[in-house]
């Protein structure tokens, strides 16, 4: 097979995979915020997400993660020459990561399918971040290649890093503050029909 067939296999592989990592994560903030409501609903949302979880997990996200890594050990194989360039092994480095975060998702999809919540929705939120920074990372160093220029790429990683922090606290404080003005009005409302009676 020509290279730039494999290349763009890999590349179409890659997309998926990070669009399950992506989503996956969405599905565990969201079964975790169904933790917090009352029965019926709690027991509804969470099989749902279950259901959910488990397709794009087993049907997209590890299949993506097999041929993405199968088409990129073929490019190397046909190429060894990528390996004797730094940003190659740079970017190996953050696919090592990649794997990481991948099983680290695993372990939290485990515990979801077994009804087992240990992170709160806004630790989710966080850890969900972790693949858009490796994205950008990988990326940055795929089209840059060259090491002035990856590591002005790895700069601008940390300052979006630090601006996703930065706006998932504001996010939560906006959110905390929505709710806490739905709470007010409700009570204002009891409070209003207790004096009508």
């Amino acid at each position: 097979m020509d290279f730039l067939y494999v290349k763009s296999l890999h590349i179409i592989f890659v997309i998926t995979w990070f669009a399950g990592l992506f989503y996956i994560v969405r599905l565990f903030i969201y079964h975790a915020e169904a933790e917090k409501k009352l029965p019926p609903a709690k027991e509804i949302l969470q099989t749902q997400y279950k259901l959910m979880s488990k397709r794009l997990w087993y049907i997209i996200t590890w299949p993506s993660a097999i041929l993405a890594s199968f088409f990129a050990f073929w490019m190397l194989f046909k190429n060894p020459v990528y390996l004797e360039q730094p940003w190659m092994l740079v970017k190996l480095s953050f696919v090592l990561v990649l794997y990481f975060y991948h099983f680290a998702c695993h372990s939290i999809f485990k515990q979801l399918q077994n009804d087992v919540v240990k992170y709160s929705s806004f630790k989710l939120r966080i850890f969900n971040e972790v693949a858009t920074i490796i994205l950008f990372a990988i990326v940055f160093l795929v089209v840059l290649k060259n090491a002035i220029n990856w590591i002005w790429g790895v700069v601008g990683i940390v300052l979006v890093s630090v601006l996703l922090m930065m706006s998932i606290k504001l996010y939560k404080k906006v959110r905390t503050k929505k709710d806490w003005d739905k709470f007010e009005k409700k009570l204002m409302k009891e409070d209003e029909k207790n004096e009508n009676l």
